[in-house]
């Protein structure tokens, strides 16, 4: 081993207790520890423990001398590219090569190493770090994580939402990134913390923001800016491709992945996690220090701060509005799936208001079909009672017909349906009896059925005779008597005078009228 080369410390240890301790020669420990004489020399001299490469300040480059221009040149116009797009050294040393360089690819090499950590130290960014006032804005984010929903691995988008100045976070899972998620996290975001912030604090996500324009003007979208004049927040959107100007919910990002979804976690459904995530989130706030002011918790300076939330009242009525029409089969397609509405909405436009947990579906300013929302895709959910007018016109559907597909009926309606039996007949008979639904409702027309079920009576006239017994008589309309029928002496009530009549007239007597 020659004397320049690198030498462990460990190495120098041993080679100094050799000599120190033990007292051995250097031609002793060059033998056994197999290095050179100059080398144990140079160890046992120098009195120190480590050796340390000095790296010459300047390299001789006598070759490159009539070339630095070029690959100079070179250089500058390579920095704009992107890191996959940038030409390695070699690349360089052929250009070199071509323009008549005739030194070796090491000086270039050094060369291209040497300026690009020269231009680095000016290129590279340099963060200030931000303080936030009490209440003054809060950081929005979203990311995406695998959990297992009963029993299925499921990719969940993930809301972060976290206040600036006290640290308190929050996290929400959601089936997607869409506008009604955005609403619905930031209704319950803003009802866990109890308020708003003055300002919240977005990257340019396109369920917010429609164009982005020159530094930091926006043009947002109007659903989103409803929102936010509901909850008196003024939205803020970073520059693109600049993270650090919302830094800790991006943090909040990778604490939360480490902590809450590593290992993956398994619930029954989405509503059972997010209340896990909550219960975490308090954990964490009450256990954790602040990282400005080390003296108190998350907890204690969230406490703190909540005086200076704007107060939260009612939640906005965030749906996110599609209009469209409905089919000639009463269906609505939305979101790759169909839902059904009510026969009179049936080849007519209709919007669609989706929330995170239903659909509500709107026709002429009124509701013509809700339904609990399907996140899958290709599904037809049907609510049989919407069909009811079609099919009291064709009872025959009743048989084949898709929405009545194991109907669940009320248990009186059930009842009477089994005890008709199956047939053409029984069919008319039970449709016969679900037209009354239109005219008397479902819980009128239930009542009739389970009273028919306890007297034994299974028909639909027994059912519609019921029905209509129990239905209350219609009001009388008193009639105002004219004033010129009015009468001047009204007559005196006098029973006793059919009395007299009947003593006056004898059997013979009305003989002989006959």
């Amino acid at each position: 081993m020659g004397a320049s080369e690198m030498v462990t410390v460990e190495t120098i240890a041993k080679v100094r207790h050799d000599y120190h301790v033990k007292k051995k020669s250097i031609k002793e420990i060059a033998r056994d520890r197999m290095m050179s004489r100059n080398t144990v020399r140079k160890i046992i001299r120098s009195e120190g423990t480590e050796f340390t490469y000095k790296e010459r300040k300047e390299q001789p480059m006598p070759q490159l001398g009539g070339h630095k221009d070029l690959l100079d040149r070179l250089l500058k116009a390579d920095a704009d590219r992107t890191n996959g797009n940038k030409r390695t050294a070699r690349n360089f040393y052929g250009e070199l090569m071509s323009a008549g360089f005739k030194g070796g690819y090491d000086s270039v090499r050094r060369y291209v190493r040497h300026w690009r950590y020269e231009h680095s130290l000016v290129t590279a960014p340099v963060f200030i770090p931000l303080s936030f006032a009490p209440g003054e804005a809060y950081q929005f984010d979203w990311s995406h994580e695998i959990v297992v929903l009963g029993g299925v691995a499921t990719l969940v988008k993930v809301a972060h939402i976290r206040l600036c100045h006290s640290r308190m976070r929050l996290v929400i899972i959601y089936p997607r990134e869409t506008q009604e998620m955005v609403f619905d996290a930031h209704a319950q975001g803003f009802a866990f913390f109890g308020g708003a912030c003055g300002r919240g604090i977005y990257d340019n996500m396109k369920t917010a923001v429609e164009t982005v324009f020159v530094g930091k003007d926006r043009a947002f979208n109007p659903r989103f800016l409803q929102m936010c004049s509901h909850y008196l927040v003024e939205p803020t959107a970073c520059t693109p491709a600049s993270g650090w100007e919302k830094g800790q919910v991006e943090n909040q990002v990778g604490w939360a992945r480490d902590n809450l979804f590593t290992p993956r976690k398994h619930f029954l459904d989405r509503e059972s996690m997010n209340a896990w995530l909550m219960e975490r989130c308090l954990r964490h706030a009450r256990e954790t220090a602040h990282p400005e002011v080390k003296d108190k918790t998350i907890w204690e300076m969230f406490e703190a701060e909540r005086a200076s939330l704007i107060p939260f009242t009612t939640p906005f009525d965030g749906y996110n509005g599609t209009d469209t029409g409905a089919s000639k089969t009463c269906l609505v397609t939305f979101d790759r799936n169909k839902y059904s509405v009510d026969a009179k909405a049936a080849r007519r436009p209709v919007q669609v208001r989706a929330y995170v947990d239903r659909i509500v579906i709107w026709c002429n300013g009124e509701v013509v079909g809700e339904h609990l929302r399907v996140h899958g895709r290709d599904k037809v959910i049907y609510n049989p009672w919407h069909y009811l007018p079609a099919l009291v016109r064709k009872p025959g559907a009743l048989r084949n017909g898709a929405p009545f597909v194991d109907w669940d009926l009320p248990p009186g309606l059930a009842g009477i349906r089994r005890r008709l039996g199956k047939g053409n007949d029984a069919d008319r008979q039970f449709v016969g009896i679900l037209a009354a639904v239109l005219d008397e409702g479902l819980e009128a027309v239930e009542a009739a059925c389970l009273e028919a079920l306890a007297a034994g009576v299974c028909s639909k006239d027994a059912v519609l005779n019921i029905l209509y017994r129990r239905a209350p008589a219609p009001a009388t309309e008193t009639v105002a008597t004219p004033a010129a029928l009015v009468l001047t002496e009204a007559p005196a009530a006098d029973c006793a005078r059919y009395d007299r009549l009947l003593r006056t007239r004898t059997p013979e007597a009305c003989d002989a009228a006959a």
